[in-house]
């Protein structure tokens, strides 16, 4: 698919923009990865499609990548034991330097940079357990660490960076050398159009002098090394003005960087997060990563493969959490017995056990799908974003709730006075943000929407794309009546094309089934969203984000199936089977839910309402404060 033009029907609908920002939009959709190159298991769910080949049997990590990862994490736990207080961080703020080189000596720096340029090499499954080791620990370092190589400037470098580049700075950036990506600033988030930050050429294009200010910056007060997006000149396109949004690679060390504010914030108080300026800063053209005018996508494409750190560190979250409500639950009595025993806390104690294990297999069946290399996971690393860092805050709500006043209490204080430092109050602070940082969830279910539609977008571009010929037109018009003529009537054949392997657990044969059911009903309803409201979808958010629900709880239950049949075949975790079919019994109520709420629901009342209490018409309910 080419990149989509302002006279397409996709200049009437995108989900992230909307009608009426066809600057945006244009952005927008540049920056887009147009095409599809392999295969996308989530892809495939919105079109009712259930891909078992890509799931089962289930991507196992190899023995010998689990050797190098077991030997690592094994260092890694003891010198966090040893070297790492996360309760003096949070108190601090600060996480002292000889931590930070320990770090560095580990190769924690660098676990995803080639050997070949001074890293570790290590897959996306070992990162993702190392993210996940370190995020049941330590929020602070965990970002450290994440932000530094997942968005930070490694993966840019070798994803688009040239070979001089990538030597320049990878060995660097393996050892220690901090680095940040910076991106937002105060009018531009989500919305690209609004970025400031500018990079005009000098010396005849040999250079760049770069003004802006960024915002958020995650490690920016401390890094040696940014990847700075900003706004190069626009290019003149069909009459048009096209703004190009390039990325550079800055060097603290250069005149005109200044660090601005260092942003303090509820959790995650150990972090490095601020403003930074930028003030004719100099930068050669050497600089420019990928190339003129591909900085939104370089951005875009760089966060499909970094977000999964996030759901990596929220599996150890909640596996910690597990750990905590297991002894508290058991340890704490109440009304005649251990707390654990009665229903109110041991539904949310089954409940988490079953979410735990769901976001889990999620993570590990992304993270080998990175590896494979012949997936497009852009889809599934959103999902997997989405979904974990959700579930990962009812999990830490939850054990507050179960741990009472000593939730709420800080580690300090418990340790103050004698009991033991259980950091539940911290976990709390710490892990709100994953359902911010790298996408709201707003803006996750929209980006999911979008891409889920792309499929029927395409084809409607081209039909009425009026660069075409008519004869070329009519031709579009034919093949996609011929394809629709196919595939829509087949969404309704119950058998049709459903199978799923012979070998599997009864049990999981059913869930597994009910997904593959349920991925043709979905598609049947996003299609029928988009037929009937047309470019008003994309006032339609909510509806939009009922059908992305439904498709993260499919990929949930597919994943947990799979995973639960690879464990049912080693027969080592006893409680695998009934971890899934309890988390999919859930899973599909929650689904026929947000089947019900598409037609049922108060959507339109709900709007109305919003607007009547933005316009100030219900005032009074202010009434009283100070």
């Amino acid at each position: 698919m080419k990149n989509a033009n302002l006279n397409s029907p996709i200049a009437d609908f995108h989900p992230l923009i909307g009608k009426g920002s066809p600057e945006a939009l244009e952005i927008t959709e540049a920056a887009r990865e147009t095409e599809w190159h392999y295969p996308s298991f989530v892809a495939d769910l919105f079109l009712g499609k259930l891909r078992t080949d890509l799931l089962l049997p289930f991507p196992e990590q190899s023995p010998a990548d689990r050797e190098i990862g077991d030997a690592f994490l094994k260092s890694l736990e003891a010198f966090l034991k040893a070297h790492v207080d996360p309760d003096e961080i949070d108190r601090t703020g600060q996480i002292p330097p000889e931590t930070l080189a320990g770090l560095a000596r580990l190769g924690c720096f660098g676990m995803k940079i080639p050997k070949e340029y001074g890293g570790l090499g290590f897959s996306q499954t070992n990162y993702s357990r190392a993210i996940q080791l370190i995020g049941s620990y330590c929020g602070s370092t965990t970002v450290w660490l994440s932000a530094h190589q997942s968005i930070g400037a490694p993966q840019p470098l070798m994803l688009f960076g040239t070979e001089e580049q990538k030597r320049r700075y990878l060995p660097k950036l393996a050892q220690g050398t901090i680095s940040a990506f910076a991106l937002t600033e105060l009018d531009a988030g989500s919305d690209p159009a609004g970025m400031s930050t500018t990079a005009v050429p000098v010396d005849n294009g040999e250079a760049y002098v770069i003004n802006g200010q960024k915002l958020w910056c995650t490690n920016g007060p401390v890094a040696e090394v940014l990847i700075v997006m900003a706004r190069t000149p626009s290019l003149t396109v069909g009459g048009r003005e096209k703004k190009q949004i390039t990325a550079f690679l800055v060097e603290r060390s250069a005149p005109g960087f200044e660090v601005v504010h260092r942003c303090d914030f509820m959790g995650l108080k150990g972090i490095q997060n601020g403003v930074i300026r930028f003030t004719n800063v100099r930068v050669p053209k050497q600089n420019i990563v990928w190339g003129l005018g591909m900085g939104l996508k370089l951005a875009l494409t760089t966060l499909n493969a970094g977000r999964i750190a996030i759901p990596a560190a929220s599996v150890g979250t909640a596996k910690r959490c597990l750990q905590i409500v297991r002894g508290w639950a058991n340890e704490r009595k109440q009304w005649g017995g251990p707390i654990g025993t009665h229903e109110a806390v041991s539904s949310k104690i089954s409940r988490m056990a079953a979410e735990t294990f769901a976001m889990e297999a999620m993570v590990e069946l992304t993270s080998e799908l990175v590896g494979r290399k012949t997936i497009d996971i852009r889809l599934e690393a959103a999902m997997a974003k989405l979904y974990c860092s959700e579930l990962c805050w009812r999990i830490v709500d939850d054990t507050v709730q179960i741990r009472g006043g000593r939730g709420y209490e800080t580690a300090n204080s418990l340790r103050g006075r004698g009991e033991a430092p259980i950091p539940v109050e911290r976990m709390l602070r710490d892990s709100r943000i994953n359902l911010i940082i790298e996408g709201t969830s707003e803006i996750m279910h929209l980006f999911i929407a979008r891409e889920a539609l792309d499929a029927h977008m395409r084809r409607l571009n081209r039909l009425l794309d009026p660069r075409l010929s008519i004869p070329k037109r009519a031709s579009a018009l034919l093949k996609m009546g011929w394809h629709y003529a196919r595939w829509y009537p087949r969404l309704y054949l119950p058998s049709f094309g459903l199978s799923v392997p012979g070998n599997l657990h009864a049990t999981l044969r059913s869930h597994l089934r009910f997904a593959q059911r349920t991925s043709r009903r979905l598609a049947r309803k996003l299609f029928h969203g988009a037929m009937r409201h047309q470019a008003k979808l994309a006032y339609r958010q909510q509806l939009l984000s009922r059908l992305v629900d439904v498709g993260a709880e499919l990929f949930a239950i597919s994943a947990v199936c799979a995973r639960a049949q690879s464990y049912q075949q080693g027969d080592t975790y006893p409680q695998a089977l009934e971890l899934a079919d309890f988390f999919c019994r859930q899973s599909r109520r929650k689904i026929a839910g947000l089947f019900r709420q598409l037609e049922d629901n108060d959507d339109r009342f709900s709007t109305r309402l919003a607007k009547a209490v933005l316009a100030g018409e219900a005032r009074w309910l202010e009434r009283g404060i100070l």
